[in-house]
């Protein structure tokens, strides 16, 4: 594993989380043109990373995982930032069909152990991203969002952040056959193409997310 971090106080707060759950660190870094080299010098299975690093502080983070995504497809990136940087967000979601990609943000994480879920979820390819990000990437792509009813926005949501058709009809106290209806009317009005790759609910978030 990769961790870019420019704060040394939480990247090395995180080295020792990581590590006592059970993961290798292969490479600490601080600042976005290291990122690049440790990942190319040795591929991991998940690279975590802030937006914000040197050298230009600014986004140069995101856009250093937007580049190895694309140089290395299948690289699992979990972002986790204090903000959320919608052009290159939008990139590193719609990257691979959105397989492997996480983005969090800091002060949203509730638990040590809510954090830990997300990183084995991205390394095993899944897609995590917080709700609050996704809703302010949707507000670039209004006219889409407007398509769906404010229930089938709801599935939409829980959707984005990995639930189970289960767990969706519980939290909206509805039935598998309602979750199932919302969710087809979703891919109807979004005019998704019948996937075959496993990531069709991935690609009715990721229709909002493209720019």
């Amino acid at each position: 594993m990769v961790l870019a971090e420019d704060s040394s106080l939480l990247r090395e707060g995180l080295v020792g989380i990581l590590s006592r759950f059970g993961h290798e660190i292969i490479a600490a870094v601080a600042d976005a043109g290291a990122v690049v080299t440790a990942v190319h010098a040795d591929p991991p299975d998940l690279l975590i990373t802030d937006v914000r690093m040197p050298p230009g502080n600014a986004d140069d983070g995101l856009r250093a995982a937007v580049a190895l995504r694309a140089a290395l497809p299948g690289l699992p990136v979990l972002v986790l930032s204090q903000y959320v940087e919608q052009s290159y967000a939008a990139k590193l979601l719609d990257s691979g069909d959105g397989a492997g990609v996480g983005y969090l943000l800091k002060d949203r994480v509730g638990a040590v152990t809510d954090f830990m879920a997300a990183v084995g979820q991205v390394a095993a390819g899944e897609t995590v991203v917080d709700p609050e990000v996704v809703r302010q990437l949707l507000r670039r792509r209004p006219d889409p969002l407007d398509r769906l009813s404010p229930r089938e926005q709801e599935v939409l949501g829980l959707m984005a952040e990995g639930r189970s058709n289960a767990h969706i009809g519980a939290a909206l106290h509805i039935s598998d056959a309602g979750v199932n209806k919302h969710i087809g009317a979703i891919f109807t009005k979004l005019d998704l193409p019948v996937a075959t790759d496993g990531h069709r609910r991935v690609l009715a978030v990721l229709a909002y997310l493209r720019s």
